[in-house]
């Protein structure tokens, strides 16, 4: 199994081997440096996934060594936690303004180190798969929790929403306003599921296209919640003219006049109910299935898959 590679960096070779010590228990790779270059150096050529950094150290210390690793764009994402045997409320402000993602103290307990970095990695894997202009989980996300439902064998209703008519929208608006009417989507779907169970999940597959994963008994309620609800907002987008025509005008290449009606949300159901998956994949082709039949359906609607195989 691929382990996580983390570099501790430590003058003291006590404290080097009691953390190395700890993280090889924890099933991390642990690579060691006991200065600031040899820190350096190590980050450009073992790429860690995390790094553990002492501040007090001879040559370039930690807080040096953290800034110059954070003036790199490569290295804006690999977390660095600071190390430090003072408890000095001055150095950990300094730590976390120049970067630094979290900050331990020593001696620390190792269940505390340990908790601390697998707390921070999962942190970072997470806002690394998210889409950057919603914030929420993107598709490593998505398939590892479809996945996670379909062998715990719960009963679940993924419900995926697709803007109809969105790149029309987007040729005549510009792309920060689809960009408004996509954060504008996400927003609806969390309003709606927030209140489902604490289980619930929302994802963004990309582009116009996102996904809930809620209680089944709950599914019906939050389309009809969903599609009231961006039906309302979605107004907000376009101008009073285009609202009173009750369309958008595009031309193509040719110039033909294509009219477009206010942009609608077309929901597909997939659920467990009366069918058991072995995939994420197989959720996502029946999902396919039903929201291509939905967007055949003018303005907003969910449609559900009631077949029994």
């Amino acid at each position: 199994m691929f382990k996580k590679k983390i570099l501790v960096v430590d003058d003291s070779s006590f404290f080097a081997k009691v953390i190395s010590n700890a993280l090889i228990q924890g099933n991390y790779q642990v690579v060691l440096a006991s200065c600031g270059e040899e820190a350096l150096r190590l980050v450009r050529e073992e790429k860690p996934d995390l790094v553990l950094l002492d501040v007090v150290m001879p040559g370039i210390n930690g807080f040096e060594v953290c800034r110059i690793l954070r003036a790199a764009e490569s290295n804006n994402l690999m977390p660095i936690i600071m190390l430090t045997s003072k408890d000095d409320h001055e150095d950990m402000l300094i730590g976390l303004d120049i970067g630094a993602d979290d900050y331990v103290i020593k001696p620390f307990d190792n269940r505390e180190l340990l908790c601390r970095v697998n707390n921070t990695l999962k942190r970072i894997d997470r806002n690394r798969d998210a889409n950057p202009l919603t914030g929420l989980p993107g598709n490593l996300e998505i398939m590892r929790e479809l996945d996670c439902r379909i062998e715990s064998n719960r009963p679940f209703a993924a419900i995926y929403a697709d803007l109809d008519d969105f790149k029309a929208y987007n040729d005549v608006y510009g792309f920060c306003k689809g960009d408004l009417a996509i954060k504008l989507t996400a927003d609806i779907l969390r309003d709606e599921v927030k209140g489902s169970d604490e289980s619930s999940f929302i994802g963004h597959i990309g582009g116009d296209d996102f996904i809930a994963i809620v209680n089944l008994a709950a599914a019906d309620t939050i389309c009809q919640g969903i599609i009231e609800q961006f039906d309302r907002r979605i107004r907000d987008l376009y101008l009073p003219e285009d609202l009173e025509r009750g369309h958008i005008v595009t031309h193509n290449r040719q110039g033909t006049e294509t009219l477009f009606p206010i942009m609608p949300i077309s929901l597909a159901v997939v659920t467990n109910e009366f069918k058991a998956f072995t995939s994420y994949l197989e959720v996502s082709d029946i999902a396919a299935e039903l929201k291509q039949k939905a967007k055949s359906i003018p303005g907003s609607i969910y449609v559900k898959d009631m077949r029994m195989l």
